[in-house]
């Protein structure tokens, strides 16, 4: 062996670290000042700690509504909704192509009527709520919006945030709908909407979390999340119609955090350091609170596996521990037994309990960046900049993200990274406890599968079809028809207008269908 070590992202690693390395003191600035590398506040979470949420949602919008009612009486501090694939890619549950499907992976959302439903008893005014959709990211946030008002709360008060970020669909996970163009215009009209009319809500949630799930290593997944954001960002700008001022706040960012204890920590520092950079010298932010780093994330996810399967209850809470020390501003922790099955309730608590021993037990909390200053992490923030900045550079010279997509670059990086990953579990050079090293015969736990209950589907069923006969056929005509209009033009924000089909009870797919009609289809492109 030649001694050489590496990080997860393949950055090479000293033996140890000491004062040589550590770079000059002005270039890590205190807590809460710019380019904010050691966090966003001065004191940390001794303020105010990370949101606690988990993602649940599944079957119809009672069983869901009744799962987050447990959650947030156990101690949760916000939502996270999980859609079905129906939602998500824009089919309504009576649809016979997604039959299987309903209910399935996440809620099922088919009209305003289901958000009445999923939130009742919920005040909106005091939850946060986090949806994870990307191609109908506007029809939930019109349907959220709708059912706040129908709380009688002010689109004002409303909290939370869409994830809206349709560009790593097209990479890694496959929820698509219309092409990328009129894509990013209906992703920069949310953003527009919420900057305006609903300010404390995020409009879009730039999730690298999907690259990693897909196979991207750390530095890939910071470095082509905030390719994403500079994208998106782009859109906006060149309207003309807003300054990065005036929107940058409400823009967030999504990740996963896996199992290198210090390289994830140093990928929220490089990260938050280089997001800072862009959005002043990019665009010429004057305001310093546009340039911070708003991040959220899961611990857990692909980084779970099902053998020893009790092992995953370890990774999370180190995982969260990362995180934390990393600075996130919301974290969910994925529950052990979700490579097997959905969550049961007691699963989903424990999770949620490993946040709150981090939070109320360890000490982690009490200070701000306790990290900062340490040879290695400091050392490793610098290393990790460096490798984000090399890999946008890159995909700037492909010209940029939406022909790196188009072009199947993107995809052919991420291909190539998962399975060198698997290659490197299936050889024993990544050890993985209880996969490739430590292994035993034990059996895979007995976990409580969910199956959809075909008479909770036939209720969906029902439910649908009874709005469709006692809705107004003539108010979903007009502003169908309206919102068809608009969407032929090029200028113009059709978020009003869907939310006024929203309030006419139209369907997620009546909606899609209109945008279909004038703005096609996403054909993926070839890759190998």
């Amino acid at each position: 062996m030649d001694g050489t070590v590496s990080s997860e992202s393949g950055i090479p690693l000293a033996a140890g670290y000491g004062p040589d390395t550590l770079p000059p003191l002005e270039q890590i600035p205190p807590p809460g000042q710019f380019p904010f590398t050691r966090g966003n506040f001065p004191t940390g979470y001794r303020g105010r700690l990370w949101t606690f949420r988990q993602y649940s949602g599944f079957g119809t919008a009672e069983e869901s509504n009744q799962r987050y009612r447990y959650l947030l009486e156990q101690g949760g501090t916000g939502l996270s909704v999980a859609l079905d694939l129906p939602t998500q890619c824009g089919y309504d549950s009576d649809d016979p192509e997604v039959e299987e499907e309903v209910g399935r992976v996440g809620v099922a959302l088919d009209t305003l009527a289901d958000a009445e439903v999923l939130f009742d008893g919920i005040p909106l005014d005091q939850v946060s709520t986090s949806f994870t959709i990307n191609g109908t990211a506007a029809i939930l946030l019109a349907f959220y919006v709708a059912v706040g008002e129908k709380q009688g709360i002010d689109r004002s008060k409303l909290r939370g945030t869409i994830q809206n970020d349709i560009l790593k669909e097209y990479v890694a996970r496959g929820t698509w709908i219309w092409p990328p163009k009129p894509s990013l215009r209906l992703i920069a009209d949310t953003i527009e909407f919420c900057a305006t009319d609903v300010p404390k809500f995020n409009a879009i949630s730039v999730a690298g979390a999907h690259f990693r799930d897909a196979g991207a290593n750390a530095a890939q997944e910071m470095a082509f999340t905030l390719m994403d954001g500079v994208t998106y960002c782009d859109e906006v700008v060149s309207r003309g119609r807003m300054t990065i001022d005036e929107f940058a706040p409400q823009v967030s960012f999504f990740f996963y955090t896996h199992g290198d204890f210090f390289e994830e920590i140093a990928k929220y520092r490089a990260g938050r350091r280089r997001w800072a950079r862009i959005v002043k010298e990019r665009y010429g932010a004057k305001n310093e609170k546009s340039c911070m780093f708003r991040v959220g994330c899961v611990a857990g996810g692909a980084s779970l596996y099902g053998p020893q399967a009790h092992n995953n209850i370890v990774r999370v809470a180190y995982e969260a521990m990362a995180s934390v020390l990393g600075g996130v501003q919301s974290m969910f922790t994925a529950a052990w037994d979700e490579p097997f099955a959905l969550p049961t309730e007691e699963s989903t608590t424990l999770a949620l309990r490993t946040q709150q021993v981090l939070a109320y037990e360890t000490g982690v909390a009490r200070v701000v960046d306790p990290l900062g200053g340490s040879y290695y992490v400091e050392a490793l923030t610098d290393a990790m900049e460096e490798r984000v900045v090399a890999i946008m550079s890159e995909l700037e010279q492909q010209g940029g993200m939406v022909q790196a997509i188009e072009k199947g670059h993107l995809q052919r990086l991420i291909a190539d990274e998962a399975f060198r990953v698997q290659q490197a579990v299936s050889s024993g050079e990544r050890v993985v406890v209880g996969v490739n090293k430590f292994a035993t015969d034990e059996q895979s736990p007995e976990v409580e599968g969910y199956e959809p209950d075909e008479l909770a589907r036939q209720r969906q069923l029902e439910r649908l079809a009874e709005v469709k006969r006692n809705r107004s056929a003539a108010e979903v005509t007009s502003t169908l028809t309206a919102l068809s209009k608009a969407a032929a033009r090029d200028d113009g924000n059709l978020m009003p207008l869907l939310i006024d089909c929203a309030k006419a009870y139209c369907t997620v797919g009546e909606m899609v269908r209109v945008l279909k009609d004038e703005w096609g289809e996403f054909q993926q492109p070839r890759v190998f």
